[in-house]
């Protein structure tokens, strides 16, 4: 993994992370905590969508949205927990 793909992953994490807290009104956990959660969010769908039968297609957009779902699928989790 180079230093390109790092970058690029940490930035639609960021972004997805910071969809997911507006999307979740709140739930956010700063600019940091954003990135994990977008990048751990995209892991999270990486695995649910494809198991389900799902395929979103390739390029930066299209990550994005996939980052987004996982991370706001992440994030209720993450409140059910807290419950």
């Amino acid at each position: 993994m180079g230093f390109s793909s790092i970058l690029a992953m940490l930035f639609i994490g960021a972004v997805a992370g910071w969809l997911s807290g507006k999307i979740m009104e709140g739930r956010g956990f700063g600019l940091i905590g954003n990135i994990i959660v977008g990048v751990v969010g995209a892991f999270l769908a990486g695995l649910i969508f494809p198991a389900l039968g799902f395929s979103i297609g390739g390029g930066v957009l299209s990550s994005i949205l996939f980052a987004t779902i996982g991370a706001v699928i992440l994030l209720f989790l993450i409140g059910l927990v807290k419950k």
